[in-house]
């Protein structure tokens, strides 16, 4: 993809950026840096209550502390985040960022309001390698990792927005946006820290979400907080997932019902069946039943999820009467079921949509549909 913006060459890309340290290390950090400077140990706590809780996005902002030091912090770190290339507002106050990195990728996150929640949604990565057929993001090809401030960053500026604009805060954070969370585990995992100990979001309220990584499932099972999971698994009949989720051949369905057992043990931890519902290709009865048993030994609640239509896929969402027919079924079997209501159609908020837009435009021009970048091997190992 061509850059919207050329990187500035003055950039200090090798300073420490202070949204990817975990707190404890980011105190450790900012006490050494204050002792050089015969500073008193409280500038630390200024400076972590500036980024945590006042959502500081620029050193000049920390105006408790005197201007040589904030010039001092600007010398040896980093706090900007990315810019917000296109902020879309749907008329059911679902609210999109298509956020500028510093290279010029561009991800996305999505504020939803629901009753008393705003959950936020987090890419993990710059486009997506798994290729999952319903998704816009696969579409447009994988990029790169994000780094764990690039994370943190889509909360705190997703965040100040929020506030800004008289949503409240964010009460809840799920990691499904673009890119395999658990394919970018060197990052996401800071993250989870730095948002649950950092920013102080409960650990309950934080959901990771997976096409199946079996091996990143079962590292979040041996954390010791309670973080939700969400797998996508849209079909249990493993043939059929293959050609939905290609991941499926590398991590077969009966390897990762086995991880998700090991997840279930480790207690207190919700697992979510996401499961998007594609007019005559998943949404048969004879898929319910088999669907239902593996949710209620799991314990896992099943969210059903209309397809939201993206660029160059002519698949439908599956009929209003077809989805309540399939949710009763699992309902009959003692198995937890939702509906997810469609958000934000008027604004592109499925995932990758935006994205997948502005990848036309830039790439393009004629707004035809270019041609895909190749996926790449995302690092799950």
């Amino acid at each position: 993809m061509t850059p919207a913006t050329a990187p500035n060459p003055l950039r200090k890309t090798d300073a420490p950026h202070l949204l990817a340290l975990p707190p404890e290390e980011l105190e450790h950090r900012l006490g050494e840096h204050m002792t050089t400077r015969g500073q008193p140990r409280y500038r630390v706590q200024q400076v972590r209550e500036w980024i945590y809780e006042h959502l500081a996005e620029d050193f000049q902002e920390m105006t408790n502390l005197p201007q040589e030091e904030r010039e001092a912090l600007a010398r040896s770190f980093r706090l900007a985040g990315p810019e917000a290339h296109t902020i879309s507002r749907s008329s059911d106050g679902t609210a999109k960022h298509l956020w500028r990195m510093a290279d010029g990728e561009l991800i996305e996150s999505v504020l939803i309001p629901s009753g008393d929640r705003l959950t936020l949604c987090l890419s993990s990565q710059a486009g997506c390698a798994m290729g999952c057929t319903f998704c816009a993001t696969g579409w447009g090809g994988f990029a790169r990792q994000l780094t764990p401030d690039e994370i943190v960053a889509q909360y705190r500026g997703s965040l100040r927005w929020a506030l800004e604009h008289d949503y409240g805060a964010i009460t809840n954070v799920v990691f499904m946006g673009m890119g395999e969370p658990l394919a970018n585990r060197k990052a996401v995992h800071p993250a989870l820290t730095i948002l649950n100990s950092g920013f102080g979001l409960g650990a309950r309220r934080i959901t990771v979400s997976t096409v199946g990584v079996v091996p990143g499932i079962l590292e979040l099972a041996a954390r010791p907080e309670q973080f939700g999971l969400a797998l996508s698994l849209h079909s249990p009949d493993e043939e059929l997932r293959a050609e939905l989720i290609p991941l499926e051949k590398r991590f077969p369905l009966s390897d990762l019902l086995n991880a998700l057992r090991k997840f279930r043990d480790a207690g207190g931890r919700r697992i979510t069946f996401e499961y998007i519902m594609i007019r005559g290709i998943n949404d048969g009865e004879e898929l319910a039943r088999p669907l239902g048993e593996m949710a209620r030994e799991l314990e896992a609640f099943v969210n059903l999820i209309p397809f939201n239509p993206i660029p160059y896929q002519d698949w439908q969402p599956s009929t209003p009467k077809r989805v309540e027919a399939f949710r009763a079924t699992l309902e009959a079997m003692g198995v937890s079921a939702a509906v997810r209501e469609p958000r934000g159609r008027d604004i592109d908020a499925a995932c990758g949509q935006l994205r997948a837009n502005a990848l036309v435009q830039l790439e393009d021009g004629s707004g035809s549909r270019p041609r895909a970048r190749a996926g790449g091997g995302a690092r799950s190992q």
